[in-house]
């Protein structure tokens, strides 16, 4: 095998194949002539991508590897790293999308000759796009930003040495204290450092994939699609934010729809990202706008500068960020093309060596590091920017709020992702009161668990606003919790024999997580509070400042939003005893009739697996998730409660396995699913309200002949006790089911379905009770919560 060639992983091979990583390792133990590993550990082995490719080309299992498979695959194993490779890549989409003539010239060449020429090509885009700064920002005789670091674009991880300080960087004019506390490690103002025609010539077959990839998805999408891979690779070395949160807070930072015209359509506006890490926040950024960044990583940065400058509007065409895209290209009057301002990114520890000192910016966008000890406490202590009070060492947090309030114009806005604990830390009461009487904090908003990295616990989004001179300080605080907005849930009103869907009493969702998160609904009523600023019961809450100003200046919304009382309070208690009395009368008509004692049948057997080989039935294997497609999805969840499958809108997301998302298998009429994982007994047969749903992971689906199989026969059967034990295998933690081995009686179809009626009215009575116990749990609670809070009297 040739030295440095590229090596591919099990996950790799899956997605080239279009299967899972069961298939590939099956694979490995089937067949004697699979490629032997190349590189790797023991259990997370690699391989040749030549030979895999080879190999599944002779079983036909590929007729040709997918084009952008290829240049991730290529980026994956390049010899000096993917975060290199990236930054080549970048580089020569710039290229290919700002000179397309000048690309199609350097690439006629052969490789040496256009390794040879690249870098003087890639000097004048780069300089072009990302070399002087925007005009139209306020300074007060700051040099001119100039892009990014230029000290060579490690790799992402490696080691940052500081450079001197420019003359002026100072965090603030005449400040000595400043001058001094900033030279240790003094921002970085050059550009993207433009690779060598040595460092070129590994990365040119790379470059040239990757404007083929480009010619069919356009250059910023190729690019996003590579960065997304190597984030998704390796999701502990960055803090990511999710494009959906990006763009809320993009939203929460703009003037609302009904503002006043001419201060929403200002021609530029300036965009600070202090902590810029992807750049996903200033990409989501829509319209003009002259964006900054500053990032501590210089090969992030250097990705950074490159994400942006490639979503930016080029020569000739509109912008390719998810925003900008449906703006379509902006003209001015005269005709002629003229583009956005580009990006300037500098590289740096924000807190220590800001690289922006005299930019008073319209609006900030941040996702800070969360619970840093070393960010500066000792040798910032006498700061400028502390107007609010010196941060403790352990509220880095608060110390990024008063250094994004420090960066913006007078009347600015700044959004802030925030841990919760930073709205209730004892350490931190004095500064968020002088925050609350300068007018300076506005709104704290809970989202749910899951909106963003670490997804164990509901973050905060804060909205500060740079008080004005002369201008009365705002008397209120909006206190907005959305935490009960996670996703979909069964719906306590479903009725008896019908799957339920919507919330569970209470308003809780189960299971919960990234899979159930419904951003819809959250962003809708994070909006929603923003602009209206009113009192809605359970969400959003109106506190006059006053009120706050305790000893603990406590900020959490939970404590000053108590959640509504289950059944809608004492008004809705009424409906839902209805609706109880209902159900158990329905409930009780369904009651299966005596059982008729018999001896025990011995009755020939077959199995799942019999049946399937002789076309009787077919089996698949469920690898969607939620999110992962257009349709929605019947989960594990939704199976084992009876709930409507969960429909939640597509982001991309990938099923695990490496299975395609966008080819999933879609569930029919008179279908049976079974979990595979658990050790207990449930089946669920597909009807007219289920299908056209996904089938999630962790299920299997039986797809019966009708003609030779009932399938409410098929169901009932599968649930037996005895049958799932026999066909369960366990392991130290779990048992999993193998459907194949479960059993069926020989029957004749009139006798099967005889027995599917049977099972049929289990299962709307078994629904009914499920409804019953929502009900009725509902209506408890409800009593409970009336009772103590005094909205019901006891007699």
């Amino acid at each position: 095998m040739p030295e440095n060639a590229t090596e591919v992983t099990a996950a790799g091979i899956a997605r080239l194949a279009g299967v899972g990583r069961a298939a590939v390792s099956n694979w490995r133990r089937r067949y004697a002539d699979f490629p032997q590993p190349v590189g790797g550990t023991g259990t997370s082995p690699s391989f040749a991508l030549a030979e895999v490719e080879q190999w599944l080309r002779d079983q036909g299992k590929l007729a040709e590897v997918p084009l952008r498979e290829r240049v991730w695959q290529a980026v994956a194993g390049h010899p000096a790293g993917a975060g290199r490779a990236l930054i080549h890549v970048g580089c020569a989409l710039l290229l290919v999308r700002d000179r397309p003539t000048a690309w199609l010239e350097l690439a006629a060449a052969p490789d040496e000759r256009m390794a040879a020429l690249l870098p003087q090509a890639m000097e004048h885009v780069l300089t072009a796009r990302l070399g002087p700064a925007a005009d139209g920002v306020h300074r007060a005789g700051a040099p001119e930003p100039t892009g990014v670091h230029a000290a060579g674009a490690q790799a992402p991880g490696d080691d940052h040495t500081a450079g001197a300080q420019e003359p002026g960087d100072d965090h603030a004019a005449g400040s000595p204290d400043s001058a001094r506390v900033h030279t240790a490690s003094a921002p970085q103002p050059a550009r993207v450092h433009t690779p060598t025609a040595q460092d070129l010539l590994p990365s040119v077959p790379l470059l040239r994939a990757a404007a083929e990839l480009a010619a069919g998805i356009g250059a910023g999408q190729a690019f996003e699609f590579l960065l997304g891979r190597q984030l998704d690779a390796n999701p502990r070395q960055y803090t990511l934010t999710p494009p959906q949160l990006a763009e809320l807070m993009v939203d929460l930072a703009e003037p609302p729809k009904d503002a006043d015209r001419a201060a929403r359509e200002q021609p530029v506006r300036s965009v600070l990202d202090p902590a810029a890490g992807t750049g996903a926040l200033l990409r989501a950024v829509g319209g003009p706008a002259a964006l900054y960044a500053q990032e501590a990583d210089p090969a992030l940065a250097a990705l950074t500068a490159l994400r942006l400058a490639l979503a930016a509007e080029g020569p000739g065409r509109a912008a390719e960020g998810p925003r900008r895209a449906a703006e379509g290209p902006r003209r001015p009057a005269d005709g002629a093309h003229r583009a956005a301002p580009g990006p300037t990114v500098r590289t740096g520890d924000t807190l220590r060596a800001d690289a922006f000192p005299e930019l008073a910016a319209d609006t900030v966008l941040c996702h800070p590091p969360f619970n840093e000890r070393n960010w500066g406490h000792d040798e910032l202590a006498y700061d400028p920017r502390w107007e609010y009070g010196l941060p403790a060492r352990t509220e880095s947090e608060l110390a990024w709020v008063q250094h994004v309030l420090a960066r913006l114009r007078d009347g600015g806005t700044a959004v802030l992702l925030m841990p919760p604990a930073a709205a209730s830390r004892r350490s931190g009461r004095r500064i968020r009161a002088g925050l609350l009487r300068r007018g300076a904090l506005r709104a704290v908003i809970a989202l749910p668990a899951g909106a963003a990295p670490p997804y164990g616990i509901p973050l905060h989004l804060w909205i500060l606003c740079k008080p004005e001179p002369g201008v009365r300080p705002a008397a209120d605080l909006l206190l907005a919790d959305t935490s009960d907005l996670s996703g979909p849930a069964p719906d306590a009103s479903a009725g008896p024999g019908r799957p339920p869907g919507g919330k569970a009493a209470g308003g809780k969702t189960p299971g919960g997580g990234r899979e159930r998160f419904d951003w819809p609904a959250v962003r809708s009523a994070v909006l929603d509070a923003w602009r209206d600023r009113a009192d809605v019961e359970g969400v959003s809450r109106v506190v006059p400042v006053i009120e706050l100003l305790d000893d603990d200046v406590d900020l959490a919304p939970a404590r000053h939003l108590p959640r509504p009382a289950s059944g809608g309070g004492a008004s809705g208690l009424g409906e839902v005893r209805e609706r109880l009395t209902e159900t158990l009368r329905l409930t009780t008509g369904l009651v299966p009739p005596a059982a008729s004692p018999a001896e025990p049948a011995h009755r020939p057997l077959t199995t799942v697996g019999e049946l399937a080989r002789a076309g009787a039935l077919f089996l698949h294997s469920g690898t969607a998730v939620p999110g992962s497609t257009a349709a929605p999805v019947l989960t594990e969840h939704d199976v084992l409660t009876g709930a409507a499958p969960t429909a939640l809108p597509p982001t991309g997301e990938e099923a695990p396995g490496g299975a395609a998302a966008d080819d999933p298998v879609l569930l029919e009429p008179g279908d049976v699913v079974v979990p595979v994982l658990g050790g207990g007994t449930a089946a669920r047969v597909v009807d007219a309200a289920t299908a056209g749903a996904a089938l999630g992971r962790n299920l299997q689906l039986l797809r019966p002949d009708p003609a030779a199989v009932d399938p409410w026969f098929l169901a009932g059967f599968l649930r037996g006790t005895a049958n799932h034990r026999q066909a369960s295998s366990y392991a130290s933690t779990a048992a999993r089911l193998d459907a194949r081995r479960l059993q069926l009686p020989r029957m004749p179809l009139a006798e099967q379905q005889r027995y599917g009626e049977r099972f049929s009215e289990l299962a709307a009575f078994e629904d009914a009770l499920r409804t019953a116990g929502r009900l009725g749990g509902q209506l408890v609670q409800g009593m409970y919560d009336g009772l103590t809070d005094g909205t019901v009297t006891p007699g």
